[in-house]
């Protein structure tokens, strides 16, 4: 038996989105199908419709969602119908070296769903192994994380991708800690996360710096001490003025070019550690003298989905969502349906929302 649903697909690179009819087989061993309730527009599903992640033509597009498990396959006893889920992107297989040595969010060896969704009987290809622009979606098990069903959807859903990977970047890569200052180059999303990730943590000095007048507005909101224009002031110059000529505790990167890191790098104090959540492009490289590397000590990193373990910090983050200590409801620019997303893209790319968020 399959299921007939509706999906958002991009069949080719660079052209629009079209809603399709697609056909999603019952659940296999070890998969669970998925009743999506609400799904966000991340940068990354735009990325697959460019053709920027990969030329596996047609995608599913969709990843940063919640819903309901309505049917689990054999052997699956941690998720039973009717369970609210967040889906990752991460399932971790808990046999490879990483897992091995108690790392985790680290597994070499994630996994998705084995039987494929289709179209017109072609096989589909999800986005991070999700698809969920669509009213149902087939996911390995792992990709379930099981939450306290009070959260809201379109706000749950979010921490399965953009917030989490800045939240992350922060409180897991970057371990900011009380007392410490914190600089963040980009205040998209990614960048609003790590900076409430910053103000849960205890950051005494939090900047924001951006040449969007809007996004460092919104900054603000989420817990950013200082802003800074770039594209008016030498941002290096400005945070160390902020910071008494040291420079910051931590400098996290949530744009991905070259210009912006090089600018994290010399913003950040000695022993300070700079942290790269932004996601450059395979052409772009980076020239540092290595003896500023070595001279100025402390940690260069990178943030590869916020180095979260979906099941110790989703729960943990709806929990502090529910008890008013996290600002998710403030990421939600607006709620659309499926036959928006293409508009959605524009929006983004126009830098007019945080996240719009597709409600099923």
């Amino acid at each position: 038996m399959t299921h007939q649903v509706k999906g958002v697909v991009a069949k080719s690179k660079g052209e629009p989105v079209s809603i399709e009819t697609i056909e999603i087989p019952n659940p296999g061993p070890g998969e669970v199908l998925i009743d999506v309730k609400a799904c966000g527009v991340c940068h990354t599903d735009l990325h697959y419709r460019e053709g920027a992640i990969n030329d596996e033509f047609p995608f599913l597009l969709g990843h940063e969602a919640a819903g309901l498990v309505e049917e689990v396959g054999e052997g699956v006893t941690d998720l039973i119908p009717g369970d609210f889920v967040i889906l990752n992107w991460r399932a971790v297989c808990g046999h490879c070296r990483s897992c091995r040595r108690g790392r985790p969010w680290n597994c070499f060896s994630t996994h998705n769903a084995t039987q494929k969704m289709k179209l017109d009987g072609k096989e589909l290809s999800p986005a991070l192994g999700i698809g969920a622009f669509a009213e149902k979606t087939l996911v390995a098990a792992g990709q379930a994380t099981k939450v306290n069903p009070e959260a809201k959807p379109e706000v749950a859903g979010l921490i399965g991708c953009g917030v989490m990977a800045g939240l992350g970047a922060a409180m897991n890569t970057g371990q900011v800690s009380r007392g410490d200052s914190v600089a963040v180059f980009g205040c998209g999303g990614v960048g609003d996360a790590a900076i409430e990730g910053s103000r849960l943590a205890g950051a005494h000095t939090i900047i924001a710096v951006d040449i969007d007048s809007t996004k460092l507005e919104w900054a603000k909101e989420f817990g950013a001490t200082h802003t800074i224009d770039s594209s008016k002031v030498d941002p290096v110059e400005a945070i160390r003025e902020i910071t008494d000529g040291n420079g910051v505790d931590v400098a996290i990167e949530a744009i991905g070019l070259p210009i912006t890191y090089e600018q994290a790098f010399y913003s950040r104090d000695l022993a300070g550690t700079v942290v790269l959540v932004g996601v450059p492009n395979p052409e772009m490289k980076i020239e540092l003298p290595m003896i500023e590397i070595f001279g100025r000590g402390g940690t260069l990193k990178s943030s590869w989905y916020g180095d979260c373990l979906p099941s110790r910090d989703f729960p943990m983050l709806i929990d502090l969502y529910l008890q008013g200590r996290l600002e998710l409801d403030r990421f939600v620019s607006e709620t659309i349906e499926l036959d928006e997303v293409e508009e959605a893209f524009h929006k983004m790319e126009r830098g007019e929302v945080l996240r719009s968020v597709v409600i099923l």
